[in-house]
């Protein structure tokens, strides 16, 4: 092939990957906005988004030793992964442990976090009830809520975290 045939060759191809870009891919079909819906699980730190079900720390404690422990440790501490428990009073400090109990602004955010990411190679495999217990269960081991307490959709977003006056937040339905 000559290298004027060659050119001519190549602008074809560039030609006809220009015209299948302008139109798309053309895959699968549009979500509907109730398919979109679904698929939303934000949590509000006011609570807005959170799922019905519930949990305490008694029933979050055998999730944790079930799901966490591995890479979190026990109660929260010495795992390879981040430190969910203590570090009380060390944020302002020059070696800040920042923990669920010493810097998270809203106990929402946590359980946001955890149904969302949790656990690492299995994310949002969680029901939702286990869900809040691991969230009752990390909260009281950091001393916030007590171990009989039950977080739902009415209690968690009423939870006084220790950091929360450190935190501003702006909310608004745009």
């Amino acid at each position: 092939m000559s290298t004027p045939e060659r050119i001519a060759l190549l602008c074809g191809l560039f030609a006809a990957a220009m015209a299948i870009a302008q139109e798309g891919p053309n895959l699968g079909i549009e979500a509907t906005a109730e398919q979109v819906a679904g698929w939303s699980i934000n949590i509000q730190p006011d609570g807005t988004g959170l799922p019905p079900g519930s949990g305490t720390a008694a029933d979050g404690a055998a999730v944790y030793a079930a799901q966490c422990v591995a890479c979190h440790g026990q109660e929260g501490v010495g795992g390879p992964n981040d430190r969910l428990v203590g570090g009380h009073g060390t944020i302002a400090s020059d070696s800040p442990v920042r923990t669920v109990g010493s810097y998270w602004p809203y106990a929402t955010t946590v359980f946001d976090y955890v149904r969302r990411s949790m656990p690492i190679l299995r994310p949002q495999s969680l029901s939702d009830d286990e869900v809040y217990a691991v969230t009752a269960y990390l909260l009281e081991l950091n001393g916030i809520i007590a171990e009989g307490d039950v977080m739902n959709a009415a209690t968690l977003p009423q939870v006084e975290m220790p950091n929360a006056g450190n935190f501003e937040w702006a909310y608004t339905e745009d």
